[in-house]
């Protein structure tokens, strides 16, 4: 069918607007059409080379809509139905039959490659040009996506696409980590290093869990004022002295748990400086330098019995996770409206400019 998606044509470029040509959905797939994405970190990564994925391309990955078109064997939607598209796994291997998907042994394959299995791709250009598709299966910068019946979530028609579509990925990456990933106890205290979308999801899930003490670490003011908003206890400036010391003035023997949403070894480093004994500390950012490393001080911290963890899409089962994140949202308690800014989908490079400024935390991207 045909189509409208942003095309990565370039590292470091804009995105072209551009007319596609989608193939109908195969055994296990599913065409939607897409009423809202998000904009990722990740996105931006694979565009400028700091992943796996061939350029040209169109991608994507926290869609939300509406099913138009299944393929055979499909079950779990039907069209009509609206759904949010999020990472896409095998469903057979060691992880995934365990209940962690997010771990899929596949996951490389499946988010970066673009292609089936086959080694088939679905998009093209009204020319015929191949373009890069099922980026984290399913590519969803267009008016339309062909994503798998595995990472299709049905949710509600009264939730607005723009809440929806962020937690498909990031969102889901930030409250995961608290809620699933760490599964922090109630009462007890957190450092959030990065008050960005996923930091500050981060917190509003630690507000769920009721921890008591919830630290974010941001030197923009205007995002540690939206964290105290959100819920947060304290926040830091990381720019007024050394983390581990503001940290421990606040809870002089460390915390009992930290995430670091930054990647920034600098940043981890400070966590490792903040956290008690026994302490557990999830790493979600991704060093921009894949060279970066932290200082053998870390064995010092180590001996304290603390434990270091990644974490990847908030170790979240999409199909149970995000209707409990939609469920929190409608109640009040999951305000995902303080962090969206919508813009139209044709406004995608400036939504992407507005973002780098700092004058929003996590734009989305929305058909008319």
């Amino acid at each position: 069918m045909d189509a409208l998606a942003a095309v990565a044509r370039e590292p470091h470029a804009p995105f072209t607007i551009e007319n596609i040509v989608i193939e109908s959905p195969r055994v296990g797939e599913v065409l939607v059409e897409i009423e809202a994405v998000g904009i990722c970190h990740t996105d931006l990564a694979a565009r400028d080379g700091a992943l796996p994925t061939a350029l040209p391309a169109v991608l994507g990955h926290e869609g939300c809509g509406v099913v138009r078109e299944v393929g055979p064997g499909v079950t779990k939607v039907a069209p009509g139905d609206r759904v949010g598209i999020t990472f896409n796994s095998c469903g057979r291997c060691p992880s995934c039959t365990a209940g962690a998907p997010s771990y899929c042994h596949q996951f490389m394959h499946l988010a970066y490659d673009g292609t089936r299995d086959d080694g088939s791709g679905p998009i093209t250009t009204e020319g015929g040009e191949r373009l890069t598709g099922m980026f984290f299966g399913q590519s969803s910068f267009g008016t339309h996506a062909l994503a798998f019946e595995r990472n299709v979530v049905k949710v509600p028609s009264d939730v607005p696409a723009e809440i929806l579509a962020p937690l498909g990925c990031g969102l889901q990456t930030g409250a995961g980590a608290v809620l699933n990933s760490l599964n922090c106890t109630p009462e007890s205290s957190l450092v959030v290093a990065g008050a960005g979308s996923v930091g500050l999801a981060a917190v509003m899930g630690a507000v769920v869990r009721g921890l008591s003490t919830i630290i974010a670490v941001e030197p923009h003011a205007s995002r540690r004022e939206l964290a105290l908003e959100l819920g947060a206890t304290h926040v830091i400036d990381p720019t007024s002295g050394p983390v581990p010391e503001q940290v421990r003035a606040i809870l002089p023997g460390g915390v009992d748990y930290a995430i670091d949403s930054s990647g920034v070894p600098a940043v981890i480093e400070s966590l490792l400086g903040s956290v008690t004994f026994h302490g557990k500390i999830g790493l979600i950012g991704v060093p921009a330098d894949p060279e970066a490393s932290i200082p053998l001080t870390i064995i010092n911290t180590l001996a304290m019995g603390v434990t270091i963890t990644g974490i990847i899409e908030g170790d979240s089962v999409p199909d149970k996770f995000i209707p409990e994140l939609v469920s929190l949202y409608k109640a009040g308690k999951f305000p995902v409206d303080k962090l969206v800014t919508a813009f139209p989908f044709a406004k995608i490079n400036d939504a992407i400019d507005a973002q780098h400024r700092g004058e929003v935390l996590k734009p989305v991207l929305v058909h008319s």
